[in-house]
């Protein structure tokens, strides 16, 4: 190779190639209908070093964490399109199942039970049938950590992913021209994480430490990668689709609405079912997909409004943490996803103020 092409080479490598990595994993985040204006904006804007203000900063952060990740998958995909064989590690066709020999860790009934009540919880597990769901609690392994233990660390391949069973852990992820780590969240039990690495066959995203006794359950790469992975990625796709759609959500970023996808049930009722009762003790806020409904207070003697796609309910037992104020019954077949107020008040409570502004479309109703 000439000098003259090998210094255009060193030039794209260093100098083009770093921006439009970076460039493109935005694109990919925002989606922007405007491509080219929004791309415009987005230079001009690096090429004067606009900053975010102080009071957003957390955000920045959080955006920065899923920009790395999407520039890890870019450089991995860039990889793999220079072999020979291409691997189906990043969102193509996965190994032949009947080529695939799944680990086997003999358990006792009562961890069976326990393992299976945690990794339903989590959206990624909730689309396996019967048969993959058992192939998955064979492959758990059980893995229990001290106080100040490292189980993952920034930067590091990834072979398994872990759900919690026992204990808290924090996250802690390093940014560049940061000295100090900087703590993103704590997970508790029935949380999972590490599945970032498997999906995207990327180095570890950020670094979990335990901070109490903690014990976890471990899949393995391969049996992620051949019966996990696959659904994973379309229901987190459908998730993320169905969350654009809540008007509540609208200011979230999606690294918060990929945090949300982790805790959301769905559930579905006929048309005249009651689904909240006025004074009864109420621990869930719930998000309406599909169908219509009413709320009633009095016995359903006075309508107090109707819901529509998009909308929510059940916030008011969050609010003001108080008994139901008011019976909510299905007007249509509907497709509802519901959170618990513990979960969602962890991951969402900068959205408390906005549902605390959103009470007085019924308020009147119930000062009477």
């Amino acid at each position: 190779m000439s000098q003259k092409k090998v210094t255009i080479q060193e030039y794209i490598t260093n100098k083009v190639k770093p921006v439009f990595d970076q460039l493109i994993a935005r694109i990919v985040i925002e989606k922007p209908d405007d491509v080219y204006g929004w791309s415009i904006n987005w230079l001009q804007k690096q090429q004067s070093g606009v900053q975010v203000e102080q009071h957003v900063h957390h955000d920045l952060s959080e955006e920065e964490e899923e920009e790395e990740e999407v520039v890890l998958e870019i450089k991995q995909q860039q990889k793999q399109q220079t072999r020979a064989a291409v691997s189906a590690e990043v969102y193509g066709d996965y190994n032949k199942k009947e080529d695939f020999k799944p680990r086997f860790i003999q358990k006792s009934e009562a961890q069976i039970e326990r393992i299976k009540k945690r990794i339903l919880n989590s959206f990624m597990f909730q689309a396996l049938d019967e048969k993959d769901l058992n192939i998955v609690l064979g492959a758990m392994d059980e893995k229990k950590f001290q106080v100040g233990d490292i189980v993952i660390k920034q930067g590091d391949d990834g072979n398994e992913l872990y759900v919690i069973d026992e204990g808290r852990l924090e996250c802690y992820k390093k940014f560049t021209g940061l000295e100090e780590e900087k703590l993103l969240k704590t997970y508790i039990p029935g949380e999972s994480f590490g599945e970032l690495a498997l999906l995207y066959n990327a180095p570890r995203a950020a670094t979990i430490k335990a901070i109490e006794e903690v014990t976890t359950f471990a899949l393995d790469r391969e049996t992620f990668n051949n019966i996990v992975k696959f659904s994973a990625i379309k229901k987190r796709e459908q998730m993320e689709e169905i969350l654009n759609k809540i008007e509540l959500l609208q200011s979230m970023d999606n690294y918060e609405r990929l945090q949300l996808c982790d805790v959301l049930k769905e559930e579905k009722h006929k048309a005249g079912e009651t689904i909240i009762n006025e004074g009864e003790i109420g621990d869930r806020i719930y998000l309406i997909i599909e169908g219509e409904l009413e709320a009633y207070w009095k016995g359903q003697s006075e309508k107090v409004y109707d819901y529509k796609p998009g909308d929510y309910f059940g916030e008011l037992a969050l609010l003001k943490n108080s008994p139901r104020q008011a019976t909510v019954v299905a007007k249509t077949d509907v497709v509802l996803l519901y959170c618990d107020f513990n979960s969602f008040s962890r991951l969402m409570g900068p959205l408390e103020e906005v549902l605390k502004r959103n009470v007085e479309r019924y308020e009147k109703y119930l000062q009477q």
